[in-house]
């Protein structure tokens, strides 16, 4: 017997077939990286469990991809078991205030189960392209809200098993949470208000407006580079002011519409998209006397030369 991430039980065997050597090219939004020492989609929480303990065992770092955004992986690839979840691990249904999803679902579908509940609240999640469970993992925010401001707890599971979380537990702040090396979000339970469907449509809709109209949407990225510095100009205004838009190396392209993205521009390589980000960091060094911190998560050996 298993927990479901709704709270109810089900039997089932457990067995996560887990493959060798799956390219990350094909699964991360940038559309770079090497091979996956292996690859698996569990769907419960138990086959997630133990393909955690089996990582363990291994020695394989757990790394957990979601859509794919966010990430830029190494282009000798990684010593890692990487996850997408799936089945139950990927359901969604609001049960009164409550919208519950599991970390695999992605924002798009937790958003229309939300609004189809006439719930509100999540709608600045319609500017996020990733997964209810890497909100958790980088409390992932747009439009000045983030998951902190909706997350009511997170289910944690480890090689050593799994328990609940309350946000303050996770202590979530800007694009960050305690969720240690070999934990994984398996669910998500989100505290949501009574709304009109047809005002989170229209709230949706101004929102993606503005998105396209200011990002690379119809771009390969990896969604934004670096976070915004603290009482300071947005990274994506420094970086413009200091000449990036449009510079290129190797296939990879500081964005003309957003200086804080990186576009694969023409098979664009990790190593082409990480000398951008230490050209990027010394210009805004340079200028602003500021030391950008990245947002995108580095998977195996991606790790630049320090700030000179």
């Amino acid at each position: 017997m298993e927990d479901r991430p709704g709270g109810h039980r089900r039997t089932r065997k457990v067995g996560v077939k887990l493959d060798r050597g799956v390219p990350l090219s094909r699964l991360t939004t940038i559309g770079t990286g090497g091979l996956a020492r292996a690859f698996g989609r569990p769907s419960t929480v138990a086959e997630l469990e133990e393909a955690l303990k089996r990582a363990a065992a291994e020695e394989l770092e757990p790394v957990v991809i979601g859509l794919g955004s966010n990430v830029l992986a190494a282009d000798d690839g990684v010593h890692a078991l990487v996850l997408r979840l799936a089945g139950e691990l990927a359901e969604v249904r609001a049960n009164g205030s409550l919208l519950i999803a599991g970390a695999g679902a992605t924002n798009a579908v937790c958003l229309h189960r939300a609004r189809a509940a006439g719930l509100g609240g999540l709608e600045f999640a319609c500017a996020i392209p990733g997964t209810a469970g890497g909100g958790v993992k980088m409390n992932a925010g747009a439009y000045g809200r983030d998951w902190s401001d909706v997350l009511e707890r997170a289910l944690v599971v480890s090689a050593e098993g799994s328990g609940w979380r309350t946000a303050s537990e996770l202590d979530l702040s800007y694009r960050h949470s305690a969720l240690a090396a070999g934990e994984v979000v398996a669910a998500v339970e989100f505290r949501l208000e009574p709304r009109s469907s047809a005002e989170i449509k229209a709230r949706v809709a101004e929102l993606v407006a503005e998105r396209k109209a200011t990002q690379p949407t119809n771009k390969r990225t990896f969604g934004s580079v670096f976070k915004n510095p603290e009482g300071s100009i947005g990274a994506g205004r420094m970086l413009e002011a200091c000449g990036l838009k449009g510079h290129r190396i190797g296939g990879a392209l500081v964005s003309p519409k957003h200086a804080n993205f990186i576009e694969n521009a023409d098979a664009a390589t990790s190593a082409d998209c990480l000398a951008l980000m230490v050209e990027a960091r010394r210009r805004a060094h340079e200028e602003f006397g500021v030391e950008l911190v990245r947002e995108v998560a580095f998977i195996g050996d991606v790790e630049g030369p320090p700030l000179r």
